[in-house]
């Protein structure tokens, strides 16, 4: 899921840029560490704490909604597709083998 979304947010930079009229540094930059946050925090998903910080991710995604609407609707996507993710992770734990 967070692969997925460090794409997303990758590809709003250049939609803050032309249809925002946001500034192109500030773009790149908060776009590429959130997309890089992302990634970093797939990779450290073997730690507890890297699930806490998955979820704070998936707020400050939604907070770019203020810059590109349609992040709003994305955000709460892909929000619902981590919380599902968790979900599914622990029943998946639980589960006794057969």
């Amino acid at each position: 899921m967070l692969t997925l979304q460090a794409v997303v947010t990758l590809l709003a930079i250049p939609v803050a840029i032309s249809v925002a009229h946001t500034d192109a540094t500030r773009a790149g930059i908060v776009g590429g560490a959130l997309a890089l946050a992302g990634l970093l925090i797939a990779g450290l998903l073997r730690y507890r704490w890297a699930y806490v910080a998955g979820s704070v991710l998936q707020i400050l995604v939604i907070a770019t909604g203020f810059v590109v609407p349609v992040m709003f609707f994305l955000g709460v996507i892909f929000g619902a597709l981590w919380a599902a993710s968790i979900w599914v992770g622990r029943r998946v734990e639980g589960a006794q083998p057969r």
